[in-house]
């Protein structure tokens, strides 16, 4: 039986951006159907229900966010092979490794629109994921979405606390404490971003490491991107092994070195290797793939390098 010990790394990595995998019952639809970070009720949410009858109602309480929905989603859709350029940059190994404490908290990704910032993002949390045996560190993740109305800086944080939750069963109790003592205020309250920020600095706490990613900042409201880069900043000085990792459009650049001025910055640029790899898989999966003949293969292929070699 899988338990959430620090000793069992093969349970950390299935649930941390998969929580589903550990309810009693789980009805699925087609991936497409979902596709942003609110579930439609097609996930159970009834977790761990075995720790408490109170579980899936104390996820929904911290967050109604469900980033595992869309993390499944696109690694999915994901090439393998493309992307990994990001994991052997020195920026990235440098971050990963965590030596340079809190000034070296943070690696920045970005890019235009359609270069794969999302895919990377998501390559970033399975790879994280892929070495939990190491040590007992924790992956949680969040992926923007403007569409999105309850996405805010409370319910971001909300979110990546419930994945940290699940995975260190030490801090299920103290949040089991705020919901019953938050239930009986007022005919139930919903924590706030300060809330969150308090809670999550007692359960990043717990493990010697944490990695937090967030994709497409640029899709955060401008409204809200402030509390939330700021809520970072107040963990990240009180716990500088925490490592984030998060990508976004240029522009958003600016905001984000505002509040951390010596982050790591890579700008995502397609190389050539990763877009042939990804025309390929587009035209195998291809329905219509009889309608084209060898020589047109060659000649899309062609095209594409030749578009590439321009830019």
């Amino acid at each position: 039986m899988y338990t959430t010990s620090p000793f069992n790394p093969t349970f950390r990595a299935i649930i941390i951006m998969d929580p589903t995998r550990c309810t009693n019952t789980v009805s699925l639809r087609d991936r497409n159907y979902h596709d942003g970070n609110v579930a439609h009720g097609f996930n159970t949410n009834n977790f761990i229900t075995n720790r408490t009858n109170d579980t899936a109602e104390i996820m929904q309480w911290l967050s109604p966010l469900e980033p595992h929905n869309r993390h499944q989603g696109i690694r999915g859709d994901r090439c393998d092979g493309v992307g990994n350029w990001l994991l052997e940059t020195n920026e990235f190994q440098q971050w990963r490794s965590g030596v340079g404490g809190a000034d070296e908290a943070v690696l920045f990704c970005h890019g235009n629109p359609v270069v794969g910032k999302t895919f990377l993002s998501s390559m970033v949390m399975d790879r994280l994921c892929d070495h939990i045996e190491e040590g007992n560190i924790a992956v949680a993740g969040v992926y923007c979405d403007f569409r999105e109305q309850e996405q805010t800086a409370a319910n971001v944080m909300g979110a990546i606390l419930k994945q940290l939750v699940l995975q260190e069963s030490s801090i299920f109790g103290s949040i089991h404490k705020a919901f019953v003592k938050a239930k009986e205020e007022c005919g139930g309250r919903r924590p706030q971003l300060r809330d969150h920020v308090l809670m999550l600095k007692t359960a990043i706490a717990t493990l010697p490491r944490v990695f937090i990613c967030i994709d497409a900042l640029n899709e955060f409201t401008s409204k809200h991107l402030p509390d939330l880069l700021v809520s970072l900043v107040e963990i990240i000085h009180e716990i500088p092994s925490l490592r984030v990792f998060a990508t976004g459009r240029p522009h958003t650049k600016w905001q984000l070195t505002k509040f951390f001025y010596s982050a790591f910055i890579i700008p995502i640029i397609p190389k050539t290797n990763d877009i042939e790899k990804y025309v390929e898989r587009k035209l195998q999966m291809d329905t219509e793939l009889h309608a084209m003949d060898s020589s047109l293969v060659a000649d899309i292929q062609r095209t594409v390098r030749e578009r590439k070699a321009e830019t």
